[in-house]
């Protein structure tokens, strides 16, 4: 196996860019997930300028922190260790359980919140149309969840192309969007200036709202594995190579939809919005009465929430994968990884299908513990590996490691307060 992982498969520049592109779509679908549609009103609400700034800051901080986590996935001794295997590595059974543990405890509740949205988002497509007969909700829940588990379960291949393709129709939206608000755009969020205070605070408090709607942390392990297999002894250079365009496209066209939305609306506009608790689509579609809105806003949503399960599957499985291989070698059993792979996928049909059927109201506190977890392990694990593992020595001394302790501390602290 050394020798797969030793050498990069790849014989062509074409085909290696082709490789590249195909994850560069993967890792910003798992980042674009419908939380894009609130993001203009919970990042946008503060007002325009303290946007500018964090939109400024968030780039960096995006690139460099999923960089960190992918060069803690590659520094295991031995190829192809995930991220749960690596942390158990490092750190040793029991803090790589209680870290492994975490992190499937932060991932599968958002796992299940996407099953819950797509069923239902897909459900009021359907009750849309004219002449269409209900459909039983315990019926479409697990067609939507078979769907999109075929193709998890699939080949890694199929399910990058299936993603890619989900994610040019959903950058076009976007990009269709933010060009027809363009004759909307107004001065008005350009005159509101806060203070230092409210400056400090808003930008303090919006910045792990960006830097979790731009987290493609969970699908990070596969990634990583992924370029172990292609590039070999390159694979950290190309990592860092394709995060950084990553973290670009994400900033371009994300934010261009945030800021065509912040500066088409009133900062009433945006503060009714969060008070109601409705989209930025719905915010829209209520304000010009466009039916263009109408029309695009389930299509969007249905490919953001599609393209983001496939990532946070991905996570989702390997920490329970991680979970009962610790388990079962420390009672000293071995586990059949067939058996495995099958009980994993049954645990996950039923559960999702499920909680979509029972389709439970699901606060968005739900969201927060998973969320600062996912903080933890995207900022602070990897910097804490390298003043600690000998592996991930050669990382010390920079200041890009200053940098992310810095964002990560303001960004965890800010999400701890959020609680209260």
């Amino acid at each position: 196996m050394s020798d797969i992982y030793l050498s990069g498969s790849r014989d062509t520049v074409a085909g290696s860019r082709q490789f590249d592109t195909t994850w560069i779509l993967s890792l910003c679908g798992t980042a674009i997930g419908a939380g894009v549609f609130f993001l203009p009103i919970s990042a946008g609400a503060g007002g325009f300028w303290p946007l500018v700034v964090a939109t400024v800051i968030v780039g960096p901080v995006v690139w460099l922190a999923h960089r960190g986590l992918a060069r803690f996935v590659l520094s295991s001794k031995e190829p192809g260790c995930d991220l749960t295997a690596v942390a158990e590595e490092h750190f040793g059974a029991a803090a790589g359980m209680l870290i492994t543990l975490l992190y499937f405890l932060a991932v599968y509740p958002l796992l299940l919140i996407y099953g819950v949205g797509l069923t239902n988002t897909v459900n009021g497509l359907l009750v849309s149309l004219p002449g269409m007969p209900p459909v039983p909700r315990p019926l479409l829940a697990l067609i939507v969840i078979v769907v999109l588990m075929s193709v998890v379960l699939a080949r890694e291949t199929v399910m990058l192309k299936v993603t890619g393709l989900l994610v040019y129709p959903l950058v076009g939206i976007l990009v269709f969007l933010s060009l027809c608000l363009i004759p909307h755009w107004s001065r008005a969020a350009l005159t509101v200036i806060p203070g230092i205070r409210d400056f400090t605070t808003t930008l303090w408090l919006a910045l792990p709202v960006l830097v979790l709607s731009f987290n493609h942390s969970p699908a990070i392990s596969a990634f990583a594995l992924a370029l172990q297999r292609e590039y070999g002894a390159q694979a950290e250079q190309k990592a860092s190579q394709i995060l950084c365009k990553t973290a670009a496209v994400l900033l371009v066209f994300v934010m261009l939809f945030v800021f065509s939305c912040v500066l088409a609306v009133t900062p009433q506009d945006l503060a009714r919005a969060k008070g109601l608790n409705i989209s930025m689509l719905s915010c829209l579609a209520n304000k010009f009465n466009n039916p263009l809105l109408a029309l695009s806003g389930p299509l969007a949503v249905i490919l953001a929430l599609s393209s983001s399960f496939f990532g946070y599957y991905l996570g989702a499985r390997e920490g329970l994968q991680g979970l009962v291989k610790k388990m079962a070698r420390h009672q000293g059993k071995s586990v059949d990884p067939r058996k495995l792979n099958i009980g994993i996928a049954v645990f996950f049909l039923v559960t999702l299908w499920a909680v979509a059927t029972l389709n439970p109201g699901i606060p968005g506190m739900a969201e927060v513990p998973g969320g600062l977890v996912i903080l933890v392990i995207l900022f602070m694990m990897p910097v804490y590996a390298i003043r600690r593992v000998p592996a991930m020595a050669g990382y010390a001394g920079r200041r890009s490691n200053v940098f992310i302790t810095l964002a990560g501390g303001v960004a965890i602290l800010a999400m701890v307060c959020s609680l209260w």
